[in-house]
């Protein structure tokens, strides 16, 4: 006689894997989500999604969902670095100190309150980034695929995309810094196209790269998940 157990055991199909993220984490990374969103969109309109940072947190969303090593990874190389960046600015912009002015907007009154408490989670989402990489592992194709993603966007806003101006509004402009850190007037510390070489140079080697390189060092590498045979 075959005991219950041996029976349920051997009709149950094999998962393809355990999960790795909490469900409560991905119902609550969702639900932020679900709010941002629809927010920025009426607010902003979608090109304020070409931001590294918005890029990510689409990216994230799905990440945690399919438990994805290179999405959350592309994620954590790419604004690791620059959301450190961010806090450092925020913190300095807190007590009379800006180190850049990007965060500037978060303590303007202009600003709608709803804006700026989203807008907070430049300072939350590089934690989470490291948690989720310590869970799923560090994939190390994220350097290359991440740095083509971003010098073609870097190229979008350079080109396409409107340049600082000082009545933008809620219209996004200057998007990730390619005139400057001043949405309000382009930098004059050099040529245009000296700035723009800058940016595709130099955030590969002064940001990706460093994080790339840490992230390997200090991170699992990502496992790749193989499924049973039937």
């Amino acid at each position: 006689m075959t005991a219950p157990n041996a029976v349920a055991t051997a009709a149950s199909p094999a998962l393809p894997f355990e999960p790795r993220i909490p469900l409560t984490l991905k119902l609550a990374y969702s639900a932020f989500a679900l709010v941002l969103i629809p927010v920025y969109l009426f607010h902003y309109g979608p090109t304020n999604f070409v931001y590294f940072c918005d890029q990510a947190v689409l990216l994230t969303l799905v990440g945690i969902w399919i438990e994805s090593p290179l999405l959350i990874s592309l994620c954590a190389v790419g604004i690791l670095a620059p959301q450190l960046l961010w806090i450092v600015d925020f913190l300095g912009t807190a007590i009379g100190r800006p180190i850049t002015g990007m965060t500037e907007y978060m303590f303007d009154p202009a600003k709608p309150l709803l804006l700026r408490a989203l807008s907070g989670f430049h300072g939350w989402l590089p934690l989470l980034l490291v948690y989720l990489v310590a869970r799923l592992g560090y994939d190390r194709r994220a350097l290359p695929i991440w740095t083509v993603m971003a010098v073609i966007t870097i190229l979008v806003c350079f080109f396409l995309m409107p340049g600082p101006r000082a009545d933008a509004g809620l219209t996004p402009v200057n998007i990730n810094y390619v005139w400057g850190f001043s949405d309000a007037t382009a930098q004059g510390w050099m040529p245009a196209w000296a700035w723009l070489a800058l940016m595709l140079v130099g955030l590969p080697l002064t940001l990706f790269l460093p994080t790339h390189v840490a992230l390997r060092r200090l991170m699992p590498a990502a496992r790749r998940v193989r499924l049973a045979a039937a």
